[in-house]
């Protein structure tokens, strides 16, 4: 009987040109652990997030300008959206927005979220959060 792996039902692959500096980023600056590695890939886990860092060209529909994925931002939520904001501004990181509170409607329903936007080395438009 195969054990189940537990994988995410949505887990984004990002194509990055330099897998050591992304992995820095992610992992030393944002604080995701790597699950798995493979030459030019791994697989990194932050609380339930999942996301895929590949270094190959496997994926390429053309041509790969900066900054990479242009017109999408991935949201992650977190426990702590303070610690990684702290972390980014003393490796002197620029944000794409600054933290703020935010407010979101759904129906009669209002969720609240501290929030802030930062690219990564390509690009890549995060948006972390944690609900308020």
């Amino acid at each position: 009987m195969r054990a189940s792996q537990n994988w995410a039902t949505l887990v984004p692959e990002l194509s990055v040109s330099n897998l050591e500096v992304s992995l820095t980023f992610y992992c030393e600056l944002i604080g995701w652990s790597v699950r798995f590695t493979r030459p030019g890939f791994a697989y990194l886990e932050l609380g339930s997030a999942e996301l895929m860092l590949d270094a190959g060209e496997d994926w390429a529909t053309g041509v790969r300008d900066y900054p990479s994925g242009r017109g999408i931002n991935l949201q992650i939520e977190v426990a702590d959206v303070a610690a990684i904001h702290r972390r980014l501004m003393r490796a002197g990181i620029t944000l794409f927005r600054p933290m703020v509170d935010s407010a979101y409607v759904q129906d009669d329903l209002v969720h609240r979220q501290r929030e802030f936007l930062v690219q990564d080395p390509d690009g890549y438009l995060l948006r972390f959060c944690q609900p308020l």
